[in-house]
């Protein structure tokens, strides 16, 4: 598909704003990208998984923990606030038959790790990608390529 901007251009003010909130908010870059890689996984998209791959690259995170995040139940390389991050990540993009996605007993743990602004961040971490996943899933952008160069025309 196209860029949605010459279609849509008021997408340009309601994305920017919320990429800024992630960016800017009290959580660390790394575990950020290392949440949204692992929703890309999730939700099987190339586009976020090569995205978010190029960005903790971009950082300097070894090999190990990249590839440790589709696994990272097992994987010693995570700080426990990573871990929790992950944990929310994966709860609520996962359907859970019986009940609550994110569990008062879940909440209570990832509050023992991060304060009430730092949670509303790790919020809009996931509603970030939850934004742009119909694009992401729908529209294909192109893996690899900038934001505005990454579709068809």
């Amino acid at each position: 598909m196209p860029n949605p901007l010459p279609f849509l251009p008021e997408l340009a003010e309601i994305a920017g704003p919320l990429h800024r909130t992630v960016t800017d908010g009290p959580i660390p870059a790394a575990t950020v990208h290392l949440l949204q890689l692992r929703a890309g996984q999730l939700l099987g998209s190339t586009y976020f998984t090569v995205r978010e791959t190029g960005a903790l690259r971009a950082l300097g995170e070894p090999e190990e923990r990249i590839t440790a995040v589709a696994t990272w139940h097992d994987a010693a390389c995570f700080t426990p606030a990573e871990r929790i991050a992950l944990e929310l990540v994966e709860a609520v993009l996962t359907p859970n038959p019986s009940g609550e996605r994110v569990g008062d007993e879940l909440h209570a743990r990832a509050s023992a790790h991060y304060d009430d602004r730092e949670m509303w961040a790790l919020v809009m971490a996931i509603a970030h990608i939850g934004f742009f996943t119909p694009a992401a899933l729908i529209a294909k952008p192109i893996p690899g390529m900038p934001p505005g160069q990454n579709y068809t025309d």
